[in-house]
């Protein structure tokens, strides 16, 4: 039996924020029913090599086999990336598979969904810092588990299926990117993190 988890991740997408919908739920999750778990929720950079560099140093001392990992978006991008470096449980919701090609539409000033005052320059070379966290082959994919909604309005559903078709994955027949029914099934994922 795996140990009780300690220490919860959540990674946002792009444009996004720690005060996005889903983030927010999970924090109340945690609140309300894992008072004693660790969540983190970092605000990350528009560059993809700093939101690495800024992970990676807040997890640097988590017990790899005590932590869950859950990622929206370009989120489920960056926990892909851990789950394969830590082999932590992890949830993609709507995980962008190929931000590079996606995200080189968008470069120049950007707002935040949650704050449209809030913005950011998205630059060129973010597109190529994208490239270089390319991950692979899963290496871990029994300890994941992909949210995939076929009504995503941003990402293409069949390509997630087949980017994490060896691992587990809830294929909603509806809903839409953003997930706003997440309520719905977050018993079964906090069950599945083991939280």
């Amino acid at each position: 039996m795996s140990p009780r988890r300690t220490h919860l991740l959540y990674l946002h997408g792009f444009r996004s924020s720690p005060r996005s919908a889903k983030a927010l739920r999970m924090a109340r999750w945690t609140a309300e029913h894992r008072p004693d778990l660790t969540f983190a929720c970092p605000q990350l950079p528009p560059s993809p090599r700093e939101a690495m560099a800024l992970i990676d140093s807040l997890i640097r001392d988590w017990p790899r086999e005590a932590m869950a990992v859950m990622g929206s978006s370009l989120g489920g991008f960056y926990a892909t990336g851990v789950a394969q470096r830590t082999g932590a449980r992890t949830v993609l919701l709507n995980p962008a598979v190929d931000p590079a090609r996606d995200l080189a539409h968008y470069i120049g000033e950007q707002t935040c969904w949650q704050e449209p005052e809030e913005r950011f320059f998205f630059r060129p070379a973010f597109v190529d810092e994208l490239v270089a966290l390319n991950v692979g082959a899963l290496a871990h994919p029994e300890r994941m588990l992909a949210v995939i909604a076929k009504g995503d309005e941003v990402l293409d559903w069949r390509e997630m299926h087949a980017r994490y078709a060896s691992c587990r994955i809830k294929l909603l027949e509806g809903s839409d990117h953003g997930l706003a029914d997440f309520d719905d099934y977050l018993d079964e994922l906090t069950a599945f993190l083991g939280l």
